[in-house]
């Protein structure tokens, strides 16, 4: 069944990655995202190519009122948001005794607020419709903690709180919510980092390998599918076994 989804920070890697999967699943998909046009318009272009039907939709997720006048522009064009994929985030990385209150709360606002705002607006129509899925993307970081990235831990591992709470108040409804937890991804953002560096992120994994985006959409789309109705409230870590710990 066709529905309508957003997804936000969609514009590149694993965002694109998901977006262009639940095209290819037959729904209509709300590209989000707050900068990067040409790249944004790059996901749409790839949503026609798989015979999709896609919209860009601008705005900063940190803010309330750019939330409210994403989701009505997917309600006008679309219709009523019925998958919601909580992508977007930032990275202010700095170890905590330095770290600015700017950059404490800028990631927090962008990774933590922004996805209890746009849940928030999304489970309005969820919960009249009694039909939702609402998938957040989270990070290993937030299960295992990282040296300099204390402000993105830490919103990450409320983001696997939040989800918790949220599938409990409307798994009534028929609504489900979980969280995806990428490990390493090869996307264009690792493209910085030296060989060495990219080595010692694959030997994190016992698969000795980074993901890749579409492994990551794949999880998603399953999760934001009618065959995982019965599945709320979960942590699905696709790491390639780095959560094993050991």
């Amino acid at each position: 069944m066709s529905r309508v989804a957003v997804v936000t920070g969609a514009s590149r890697g694993i965002g694109q990655a998901i977006a262009v999967a639940l095209a290819e699943a037959g729904h209509r998909v709300a590209v989000g995202y707050r900068s990067g046009g040409p790249a944004a318009r790059e996901t749409l272009d790839l949503i026609s190519q798989v015979g999709g039907e896609g919209l860009l939709v601008r705005g900063d997720v940190g803010v309330r009122a750019d939330v409210d006048e994403m989701f009505t522009a997917v309600e006008d064009a679309f219709g009523p948001v019925e998958l919601l994929v909580n992508n977007a985030g930032i990275v202010r990385d700095g170890l905590a005794v330095t770290l600015s209150d700017a950059d404490w709360e800028q990631v927090l606002r962008t990774n933590l607020h922004g996805p209890f705002y746009c849940a928030r607006r999304a489970l309005r129509g969820m919960l009249r419709r009694r039909w939702g899925r609402i998938v957040n993307v989270g990070s290993i970081v937030g299960l295992l903690g990282s040296t300099g990235q204390v402000n993105y831990a830490s919103a990450k591992a409320g983001l696997i709180g939040m989800t918790r709470s949220l599938a409990r108040e409307v798994a009534g409804r028929n609504i489900t919510v979980n969280t995806v937890v990428p490990g390493p991804i090869g996307t264009e953002i690792l493209s910085e980092l030296s060989p060495e560096r990219l080595a010692e992120l694959s030997r994190m994994a016992p698969m000795n390998r980074m993901g890749t985006p579409t492994e990551v959409a794949a999880a998603v789309t399953f999760l934001a599918s009618e065959a995982a109705a019965f599945i709320t409230g979960t942590t699905l870590p696709v790491d390639g076994g780095i959560s094993m710990g050991g």
